[in-house]
C-alpha cells in the first residue's frame, strides 16, 4: 500500500467508523491541479457531520498528517478538510444532493473504496 493509499484508507475508515454514508473517493489527478483526490461523505445531522470531520482529523493527526485548512466547521452543513493532495468534503445529506459534486466532477475516476477498507 502506498502512502497516499494509507491516507485515503485512514480517511475512509474514519468516515465509516462514524457511520457516514455514500462515501466516495474520486481521483481528480488528470482533470485538476487543486489536488489528487476528493473524498466525499455524508451525515444525517450537523452533529454527525462534525463527528465525522473530527474523527478524520484525529486519525490523520495520529499518522502524522495535519490539516492545511478547514472550512465550514461552524455551520456543519459542508465541512471541507484540505490535506493538500486529498480534499475531504463532509456534507449534511441535504446539502450534498444540492451541490452534487459527483456530477460536477463526473470526468473523474471513482476509486473502489472496498480496496481501501480491507
Amino acid at each position: 500500500m502506498t502512502e497516499i493509499d494509507e491516507r485515503l484508507s485512514t480517511i475512509v475508515k474514519a468516515c465509516d467508523d462514524k457511520k457516514a454514508f455514500d462515501i466516495k473517493v474520486l481521483n481528480i489527478q488528470k482533470i485538476s491541479s487543486i489536488g489528487d483526490y476528493f473524498v466525499i461523505a455524508s451525515g444525517n445531522s450537523t452533529s454527525q457531520v462534525t463527528a465525522i470531520a473530527d474523527e478524520i482529523d484525529e486519525k490523520m493527526s495520529k499518522i502524522g498528517f495535519g490539516l492545511v485548512q478547514k472550512e465550514g466547521y461552524s455551520s456543519a452543513r459542508w465541512i471541507l478538510l484540505d490535506y493538500g493532495d486529498i480534499i475531504v468534503h463532509v456534507f449534511h445529506r441535504e446539502d450534498r444532493s444540492f451541490y452534487n459534486l459527483e456530477r460536477l466532477w463526473s470526468d473523474s475516476e471513482e476509486v473502489d473504496i472496498s480496496l481501501l477498507i480491507s
